[in-house]
């Protein structure tokens, strides 16, 4: 009895579906689906392969950082390189030619946007006027803009997806595969002698204009923001060094080469040169040119981060895995112990802790420069998480286990295959379902820089398309 009851049910499932409308999702229509989304988001959103973070849902207000015009993409994630990388794993995953020709595509586009200094500036511009204000590699101005930017991931994210594409092409894409060369050679041209990288640079450094020193507190620091160009520091400042210095491993592993090694292993002797002494053993945000924590932007001062500082000690953590170096291990649990000792609640660091006192440093609204925290800008964190005991674990783990085996990742790395579970069909099921007649994902969120005060609108994100493809690409290679 209860066996036929369970069928009856099943079967009455079925018919209420097909009678609202909702179909049962099938390998045809995932396949349809994904290749509606991707032909959608390469024909009518990207500019010429490239992509921004969000738009609204006709496509008339676009934004990344910032609002952007027709024809103009975005390099930062969540831009080009982040939909790029989508398209890449979706496609090794699934086998799907249409995922394969988008990711070649948004490739191409990078290659387009590289600049003469070797790597990408946070946007492109596929307009002809607008490209001559910049020395592209690429139908550019020489003496256009110039400026290869490490923050935020942007030149890191670009070079690491066309690394990545490279090696899914089996090498044999000319313009993919010169453009990566070309990059890595000036992120090395652009290594200063002690191993750091600034957050931009537009020329490569001279040795003898840059002695290496070690990081030392200085007699006395301005309060008031000098408005010098900090972009040429040395800089951790949204772990862009911790970016570069996994581009250049996975250079190494992918390419062979040790000098990408080599590199990865100078900016680690760079982490250890910049770790302050007592009574602060942990990183600045920025050093200047004598090796002596430095201003940022107005609201970044000379100071000791609890921000990068952790991120750095991943790094070093990394870095020991990858080379073996015992120095990369033994320069974090100082760091940890301060660290610790100077959270100013459970789970909470100050991002900035007063050279020498220790004080966590703050600014009011005016940014002026206090000791309390009631009067914060909201537009920056001048408090973050605490991740120390995962980082401790990290390094209890990297201790007990040592270095990790080299890695040849030349021939590729095809993801893990996927099990058909019911979470596979539902995440399936939900991008099928709910796409609309072009091809877009629409969904409630807002458009930061438009002017209409952050209210939720009708918007098209780059991370959901990403997210949705995955899952179809899950669904396919896992039905089979």
């Amino acid at each position: 009895m209860f066996r036929h009851t369970m069928i009856a049910l099943a079967l009455l499932g079925v018919i209420t579906s097909s009678a609202f409308g909702v179909e049962p999702l099938t390998r045809v229509r995932a396949t349809a689906a994904l290749h509606k989304a991707v032909g959608f988001f390469r024909e009518k959103v990207s500019a010429d392969g490239g992509y921004l973070w969000r738009y609204s849902e006709d496509l008339t207000r676009r934004e990344g950082e910032g609002k952007a015009e027709r024809g103009t993409s975005w390099v930062q994630p969540p831009g080009t390189p982040t939909v790029g990388e989508g398209l890449l794993e979706a496609w090794l995953r699934c086998g799907d030619p249409v995922l394969r020709d988008a990711a070649v595509h948004a490739g191409h586009h990078l290659v387009r946007g590289q600049l003469q200094s070797g790597g990408w500036d946070y946007r492109i511009e596929t307009d002809p006027q607008r490209r001559k204000n910049y020395a592209y590699r690429v139908d550019g101005n020489p003496r256009g803009r110039n400026r290869t930017t490490l923050d935020d991931n942007t030149t890191q994210s670009a070079l690491r997806f066309l690394m990545h594409l490279d090696r899914a092409l089996g090498y044999k894409d000319a313009q993919v595969h010169q453009c990566v060369e070309y990059a890595l050679e000036a992120l090395i041209k652009a290594q200063f002698p002690n191993g750091a990288w600034s957050q931009r640079y537009e020329e490569f450094p001279v040795a003898e204009d840059f002695p290496v020193r070690r990081a030392s507190y200085q007699e006395t620091w301005s309060r008031v923001f000098p408005k010098k160009r900090y972009y040429t520091f040395y800089t951790f400042n949204d772990n862009s060094i911790a970016d570069v210095v996994r581009t250049m491993i996975e250079a190494r592993e992918i390419y062979g080469k040790a000098k990408y090694q080599a590199a990865a292993e100078k900016a680690g002797d760079f982490i250890l040169l910049a770790q302050m002494p007592a009574p602060q053993p942990a990183w600045a945000q920025q050093y200047d040119l004598d090796m002596h924590p430095a201003w940022a932007r107005k609201f970044e001062p000379p100071s000791v981060t609890g921000g990068e500082s952790q991120g750095v000690m991943r790094t070093l953590i990394y870095l020991y895995q990858k080379t073996g170096r015992e120095d990369f291990l033994n320069a974090v649990p100082p760091a940890l112990k301060y660290l610790k000792a100077s959270e100013i609640s459970r789970g909470r660091l100050a991002r900035f802790y007063e050279l020498k006192t220790n004080r966590p440093l703050y600014f009011t609204m005016k940014y002026e420069l206090v000791y309390t925290d009631d009067d914060l800008p909201t537009h920056y964190g001048f408090q973050v998480g605490s991740s120390l005991d995962s980082i401790e674990a990290a390094w209890l783990r990297a201790k007990r286990a040592g270095p990790s085996k080299p890695v040849d990742a030349s021939r590729g790395v095809r993801p893990k295959p996927r099990k058909l579970t019911t979470a596979v069909r539902q995440r399936a099921a939900t991008a099928v379902d709910s796409l609309d007649a072009r091809g877009a994902w629409v969904e409630m969120s807002e458009l930061r820089y438009q002017g209409n005060g952050r209210e939720a609108t009708r918007v098209i994100s780059t991370n959901t398309f990403v997210r949705h493809i995955t899952a179809l690409a899950d669904y396919l290679a896992a039905s089979r």
